[in-house]
């Protein structure tokens, strides 16, 4: 794969949307996960910077879009950084009621 792309489920564990790698690839398996809006076929799909990743957990729906490409799963304000959260409110807008 090359250097500006990334496997889908290794981004997702990295960015801690899963618990485990395995775990990552069974969400994007079983269809629970899109790219640029796209349901991403495999694990394997690669990811790149700019992309948007929408993954469609249990009880919440998450669209962030992908600010880098991670090179180990850290800790969790480490993994905040690997992407942007497309629902949070943007400064400078008023929040809904």
């Amino acid at each position: 794969m090359r250097a500006d792309r990334q496997r889908l489920d290794k981004w997702l564990w990295f960015a801690r949307f899963a618990k485990t790698r395995s775990l990552a690839a069974r969400l994007v398996a079983d269809g629970f996960v899109r790219v640029n809006g796209q349901r991403a076929d495999a694990p394997a799909t690669p990811l790149a910077v700019g992309d948007v990743v929408t993954v469609a957990a249990l009880h919440v729906t998450a669209a962030v879009r992908v600010v880098g490409l991670g090179l180990r799963r850290g800790p969790a304000p480490e993994a905040r950084t690997l992407y942007a959260d497309l629902d949070a409110p943007r400064p400078g807008t008023p929040e809904a009621p």
